[in-house]
């Protein structure tokens, strides 16, 4: 997966937009973000999961998921080493962080 591809499907999800955060580019739903490139270095992203789909992430695909460092990560922050991710699984935990971070009603239009 490439970043322009990554930014494309982040870019895909209702009322996502893209923005900066400390030099990174972010994307926010209703100005929350959900999503990053550039994090932890060029070459990665980061999704904003839940712990529990953190967990199920990080241990079926250990090679392409690692929980942020500190307490970022405690809160579900999974980094995405980009070059060994499949984009149906970046897809999948794209639309999983911005499910956590959108409102309900809006939330609901993935469903």
């Amino acid at each position: 997966m490439s970043v322009d591809e990554f930014r494309r499907l982040a870019l895909s999800f209702p009322e996502a937009v893209e923005a900066s955060h400390m030099d990174h580019p972010d994307f926010r739903v209703r100005g929350k973000i959900f999503a990053t490139l550039g994090y932890p270095a060029d070459g990665w992203g980061m999704v904003k999961l839940s712990a529990t789909d953190q967990q199920l992430l990080v241990a079926a695909q250990p090679d392409v998921f690692v929980p942020a460092k500190g307490a970022w990560g405690r809160r579900g922050a999974t980094t995405v080493l980009l070059k060994a991710a499949k984009k149906s699984t970046v897809r999948d935990a794209l639309a999983a962080a911005w499910r956590n971070t959108a409102p309900k009603s809006l939330a609901r239009q993935l469903d």
